[in-house]
């Protein structure tokens, strides 16, 4: 029984160990992707701020574990997980000499890029739609793997060899903005939004109907389910 303690306990102290210094890797990992953000906040507006004041970039911490960048009628939110995962035995990188070589190089922090309108933030549509666009796997070395969208997807994905700089931070956050800027709002099908009766239009104005907007899915008029209850 002692024996079977003392391996239990060694268990504990390994995992717990091992899932806290990812947590705190990755965490470092967050803020180095803020300062890349604000960075290219300052030198943005600096650069292009009086000539193109419409066109505005802004900044802002929400916590330690989530920011937003604000460019035009776009924002991305970052948001980091507190848990720590580990990648399925099915995927790619689990064949990799890499992890063969060290099992616990396969458990990673993740970060999670959204893209949002910010007219949804602004007039708050609390029923539009936001998409996840990308999202960064971070192991104990400061590897990681990326998983996105187009231009996310371009960057490349060799977990053995990747590690997380300013360089490769910045890399990944222009990459995000670039695919934002290219994701654009789409026109609805004309069928989706032909008819609104003057209830509706009543309804509105009293804020109890929202226009749900998303990129892909256009919008559309539908009841506010809270407003309802």
């Amino acid at each position: 029984m002692e024996t079977h303690l003392d391996d239990l306990s060694k268990l504990l102290i390994s995992k717990g160990e091992l899932k806290q210094q990812i947590f705190h890797t990755t965490l470092d990992t967050m803020q180095m992707f803020k300062e890349a953000a604000k960075e290219f906040e300052e030198e943005f507006n600096e650069k292009y701020g009086e000539t193109h004041e419409k066109i505005n970039v802004h900044f802002t911490q929400k916590s330690q574990y989530e920011f937003q960048l604000k460019f035009a009628g776009d924002v991305l939110i970052f948001l980091m997980h507190t848990n720590i995962f580990e990648f399925s035995r099915d995927h790619e990188v689990m064949r990799t000499s890499y992890i063969k070589e060290d099992k616990e190089r396969s458990y990673c922090g993740m970060i999670m890029i959204f893209n949002f309108l910010a007219d949804s933030f602004k007039y708050t549509r609390v029923n539009d739609i936001g998409y996840l666009i990308g999202r960064i796997l971070i192991n104990k070395d400061l590897h990681y793997y990326i998983d996105g969208k187009r231009e996310l997807s371009q960057v490349l994905n060799n977990f053995s060899t990747n590690e997380l700089t300013k360089e490769s931070v910045k890399e990944i956050l222009y990459s995000a903005i670039q695919y934002t800027i290219n994701f654009d709002l789409l026109v609805p099908e004309y069928t989706q939004v032909k008819e609104l009766t003057v209830n509706d239009m009543m309804q509105i104005e009293d804020q109890v109907m929202t226009i749900k907007t998303g990129k892909r899915l256009g919008f559309r008029f539908e009841p506010d389910r809270q407003a309802k209850e």
